[in-house]
């Protein structure tokens, strides 16, 4: 029996995103669409399809035309940023990749699939695996595995993951930040060049790009087609979007990136592997909003993602700093509790010699000085309390005024590194100080059964040098990464039940790597509410909230000094893994029943803020946000609308509400955050009790905006009538549906 031809064009298909792949060869696959689900299409669709794709070429340029393959390089034509980089001892630095079986293809035509292109070139020794899988999201997830087949080392100098960007994407945005002002967005124009964003951090970084995005002009978060990459990687890393005046084989431009590897520190040696971070890709014609809510269902889709209710914490560190004291510990956690706090974090100071941050780092024993009979009496009697316990850690870090550094200074990845916070990194790849730390680890866990652990990491690594092994004298934040990585899991592993934190003083780790292991980010060491809305805005383009912690500071900042209200500040910790930061034995009674309101609230919303739709209004005003939850089938939703400066207009325009079912009709009510509020008597009157309107009136219409004070907050509650659907016409409501390719109305 005659075998069925193999198809050249494949088609996967998710969620209303398409694949369309030429997997003909001899070269790798190249990616003929990437964007809007077309539809099914036949063979001759797609050989048409494939006819369509071929460039006109350029009078002066090559005589063939030359696609733009999983892994692009000068031997294809391609003369911008390549797939692949490496060498063997200066040759063998242009490989030609030709495919050495039929490209696997699973699943498809929906939902998703999975696709393996697996190509060499014998004489140079080089072979890879590209591997492409479109998840039931529509997120596209794209690894490669490259080999050494040859004599001698492969000197590998980068591997990147990429895909076709059509003309229409003219603008990038990205972010960027510091300490304390971590996912600050910039925007520019998508012109002829590589746009580069490249970390040498050894972390993910205060000013990592999260997600880069090219988008059609003028993008917003409720409308605008975007594509976005994200590198899943902890260590130093590279996003792109590139754009030549001769296009990408057939399309505009590409978009990706892949982690940055220094020289020498992946060499290959005969017959090993290196396997790339997950490119995440994801595209939207819905905007900012859409990208979020395919990459948070893809997230909450995971087998390990956290599936009991995110727990109120009290963290210790701005109510005591390094004081500790037991019965002042114990007095904090009564307080605590009698609020309805559900997990209790002992932060920094615990540990031998910690007074300050100059010493102890490294020695992860219980400081006798100070707890002589270990943390047993605050732990037990935290658990008597009713709430969980955890603990704060820095597992990578060593001062050098510690018993672990006299005793093992050869254990340093950066030993000619300038201090940073008074401390240096320890070489996680290292076998000794690997098994010191988990043993340590392991240790504290299984003594006081912690449920959790914050995890912090306080410095950039910087001349980073391994310690052990083949990775002696190389450059080492490739080796760090991946141990930092079987550390944890090794760890999880010991304790199936431990939850773990991603601090790095605040935002510093924060990537879908890291998150495979750990069960919540640090967004940002501020506590200043009026800081953290931008930075829990922007930490929500990738991460859904219930992974962001986000917590209640004291009433004057301690990293900015700005004083704010009780209420502005718990709208704000509202939206994400919530918790308190405050010494709250000090609270006077109206603050700790204002505090037990909002505790109240959270427990009675944390439902639907960690399961629902994130949603982001596009305000002109950007003196003024308005952003919410909607429950994945509509039935309710959560606002917050909030004044950050003076507004520019003495009467506010109308609030638009987008996500909403426009055939179901929503009462609209103000919830007070923190105990009972006189509505504002300038305020519009429906905020002193309830609307009813359909879902397409809140969203095309709106309502009366209420006139705020600069940085204060009301919180709006949206439930559908029970029965659900409208008993009007068909198209009688659609002149005043949510518009989702334009920005909405002032307010």
């Amino acid at each position: 029996m005659t075998e069925a031809p193999r198809p050249r064009v494949v088609a996967l298909r998710a969620a209303g995103t398409a694949l369309v792949l030429d997997v003909a060869g001899p070269l790798l696959p190249r990616v003929l669409h990437w964007g809007a689900d077309p539809g099914p299409l036949s063979a001759a669709d797609l050989a048409a399809v494939r006819a369509a794709s071929a460039a006109a070429l350029p009078r002066s340029g090559l005589d063939d035309r030359w696609p733009l393959t999983l892994l692009p390089g000068e031997p294809d034509g391609w003369s911008g940023t390549p797939g692949l980089a490496g060498h063997r001892a200066g040759r063998d630095a242009f490989p030609r990749l030709r495919l050495t079986a039929d490209v696997e293809v699973t699943g498809g035509p929906g939902p998703g699939g999975r696709l393996v292109a697996s190509a060499a070139d014998v004489d140079a020794g080089v072979a890879v695996s590209c591997e492409l899988v479109l998840a039931e999201t529509g997120v596209v997830r794209m690894e490669h595995t490259v080999s050494n087949t040859g004599a001698g080392e492969y000197d590998l100098g980068a591997v990147r993951a990429v895909l076709p960007l059509p003309s229409t994407a003219e603008e990038i945005l990205d972010l960027t930040g510091r300490w304390c002002r971590e996912r600050s967005p910039q925007r520019s124009p998508l012109q002829h060049g590589t746009h580069s964003r490249m970390s040498r951090r050894g972390r993910t970084g205060h000013d990592a790009p999260l997600l880069l995005v090219a988008g059609t002009a003028g993008f917003g978060f409720r409308f605008g087609e975007v594509w976005a990459v994200h590198i899943a990687w902890s260590g130093d890393t590279e996003h792109l979007v590139e754009r030549l005046p001769e296009g990408a084989g057939g399309a505009a431009g590409l978009l990706g990136g892949g982690e940055l590897l220094r020289p020498g520190e992946v060499r290959l040696a005969a017959g090993e592997s290196y396997r790339s971070p997950a490119a995440v890709f994801v595209w939207s014609d819905a905007g900012l909003d859409g990208l979020s809510a395919r990459l948070h269902r893809e997230l909450r889709g995971r087998p390990g993602h956290p599936g009991a209710p995110r727990p109120v914490v009290l963290n210790t560190w701005e109510a005591v700093y390094f004081e500790h004291d037991l019965d002042r510990l114990r007095t904090l956690a009564d307080v605590a509790a009698s609020i309805g706090v559900e997990r209790f974090v002992l932060d920094d100071g615990w540990f031998r010699h910690r007074r300050d941050d100059s010493a102890g780092l490294g020695d992860w024993y219980v400081d006798e000085g100070v707890w002589p009979q270990g943390l047993h009496p605050l732990v037990d009697h935290v658990r008597s309390l009713g709430m969980s316990v955890g603990l704060w850690v820095e597992p990578e870090m060593v001062n050098r005024d510690s018993d672990l550094f006299r005793a093992h200074p050869d254990w340093l990845l950066t030993p000619t590194a300038p201090p940073w916070r008074r401390q240096q990194v320890l070489d996680v790849a290292n076998p000794a100080a690997f098994d010191y730390l988990l043993e340590r680890l392991d240790a504290l866990v299984s003594e006081y059964r912690l449920d959790y652990l914050k995890w912090d990491h306080n410095r950039d690594l910087h001349a980073a040098i391994g310690t052990a092994g083949a990775g002696a004298g190389r450059p080492g934040v490739h080796a760090q990464t991946a141990a930092l990585y079987r550390l944890l899991d090794e760890l999880r592993g010991r304790h199936p039940g431990l939850e773990i934190e991603s601090c790095a003083s605040g935002g510093g780790r924060v990537d879908l790597a890291i998150l495979a292991r750990t069960d919540r980010v640090w967004a940002s060491d501020t506590n200043d509410a009026l800081e953290r809305q931008a930075i829990q805005r922007w930490t929500g383009l990738l991460i859904p909230l219930e992974l962001i912690g986000a917590h209640v500071g004291p009433p004057v900042a301690h990293t900015t000094g700005r004083a704010l209200s009780l209420p502005f500040r718990c709208v704000t910790a509202l939206f994400g893994s919530a918790g308190i930061e405050w010494d709250i034995a000090g609270c006077t009674p109206e603050e700790l029943a204002g505090l037990r309101a909002w505790v109240g609230l959270y427990r009675e919303l944390r439902g639907l803020l960690h399961s629902g739709e994130v949603v982001r209004a596009d305000l002109p005003d950007d003196g003024a946000l308005l952003h919410g939850v909607v429950a994945a089938d509509r039935s309710a939703a959560v606002f917050a609308y909030l004044r950050l400066v003076s507004a520019p207009e003495a009467v506010p325009g109308r609030l638009r509400f987008p996500g909403l079912d426009p055939d179901r009709r929503y009462t609209l009510r103000r919830r007070d955050v923190a105990g009972p509020v006189q509505p504002d008597p300038t305020g519009p009157p429906w905020l002193a009790g309830e609307l009813t309107l359909p879902g397409a009136v809140l969203a095309g219409v709106g309502v009366a905006a209420p006139a705020l004070l600069p940085e204060s907050a009301v919180l709006l509650h949206l439930t559908a009538d029970v029965g659900g659907r409208l008993d009007v016409p068909a198209g009688a409501l659609a002149p005043f549906r949510e518009p989702l390719r334009e920005p909405a109305e002032r307010g």
